[in-house]
């Protein structure tokens, strides 16, 4: 396999994660603040997709 395709496959977890605490964060704040709750429910799911991504991922 190519060396450049290798790296990214191993940075992919890593970014996957970054995405998932930012959707997470994102959603709790919508539906905290009480701006949109359909849009912050979207995300948590949308975390949590991320989040079995890589544990499939990984293991």
């Amino acid at each position: 396999m190519n060396p450049a395709l290798t790296s990214i496959a191993a940075a992919a977890p890593a970014i996957a994660m970054l995405g998932m605490f930012a959707c997470l964060i994102g959603g709790i704040t919508l539906i905290v603040k009480k701006r949109d709750r359909r849009k912050g429910v979207l995300m948590l799911v949308m975390a949590a997709v991320l989040l079995g991504n890589v544990a499939i991922w990984t293991l």
